[in-house]
């Protein structure tokens, strides 16, 4: 049985990712700009929230999001407990989530992953970085 939210996540007429909503989290004004410009130049739309708490409100109003890209490091939740909260949830268990973090740490990046992050970008985050973001579109 799939989730009525995979039947909503559409491609534009040309076959192109107009559609696709990511929800942007980071508590750097300049690193939210940077993610959010970079993801609408490759014609996402974004919505951009300053903590993980926020990023859990909006969905419990919107849950029709595509994918979650989150900073690791934020104050009051971190990237890797909101990650948590949305894996252990039977509504949004399947957006796909990506973690960002300005640090390279090996275990960290693990964790994430076997928590159930899609990716693990290492900040700045590149156009070529946000390329690879639509194979984790479902």
């Amino acid at each position: 049985m799939s989730s009525p939210a995979r039947g909503s996540r559409g491609f534009g007429a040309g076959g192109e990712p107009a559609a696709i909503h990511v929800l942007a989290v980071d508590d750097s004004s300049v690193d939210r700009a940077v993610i959010a410009g970079l993801l609408r130049s490759s014609k996402y739309r974004v919505t951009a929230v300053d903590s993980g708490k926020k990023a859990l409100e909006l969905l419990g109003m919107e849950p029709n999001v595509n994918m979650i890209i989150t900073d690791y490091w934020m104050p009051e939740m971190t990237g890797y407990e909101l990650l948590k909260r949305v894996k252990e949830s039977s509504k949004l268990r399947e957006i796909p989530v990506v973690i960002m973090s300005s640090e390279n740490v090996p275990n960290r990046i693990n964790r994430c992953l076997e928590e159930g992050a899609e990716d693990f970008l290492l900040k700045p985050v590149r156009p070529s970085d946000v390329s690879r973001l639509s194979s984790w579109i479902r």
